[in-house]
């Protein structure tokens, strides 16, 4: 198949402009190789907590951290309605890639007729090193 004369020109054209544009957003391989391997992994983690630290617990933004699908078991179980009753935990599903980087999953949580009624909790599973004490907004968590 030929390209028409003029849709060939414009092309010739308009790569020097796109290359240019491409240009200016691409990073150089020691800005990809930083980002890849950073030279502190624990500074650059405690780095991206700190940023999700400023998101509500529980959020895409700032998921609770545990490790596994044990961890989040676990992490639940913990978790207290204002009655102080065990929220009720539905079918878990995928939530979307969170401030670490990763997949995370999503927790439909039912307190009935106790604050906060129904939520949904985001959890990364990849993080087996923290253990979360903290409970997100309208929960409380029991101590381990």
């Amino acid at each position: 198949m030929r390209i028409p004369t003029v849709l060939a020109a414009a092309l010739v054209l308009a790569a020097p402009a796109a290359a240019q544009k491409l240009g200016a957003r691409t990073a150089s391989p020691a800005e990809i190789l930083g980002q890849i391997a950073p030279a502190d992994p624990e500074a650059e983690m405690n780095r991206i907590a700190a940023a999700a630290a400023a998101h509500p617990l529980g959020t895409l933004e700032n998921p609770v951290r545990v490790g596994g699908p044990e961890g989040a078991r676990a992490y639940i179980a913990r978790l207290r309605c204002a009655d102080g009753s065990h929220p009720r935990a539905a079918q878990h599903g995928r939530g979307g890639v969170g401030a670490y980087g990763t997949v995370t999953q999503l927790y439909p949580l039912d307190c009935g007729g106790a604050a906060p009624g129904r939520a949904e909790l985001v959890v990364d599973l990849y993080h087996e090193e923290h253990r979360e004490d903290r409970a997100p907004a309208g929960f409380t968590i029991a101590p381990r």
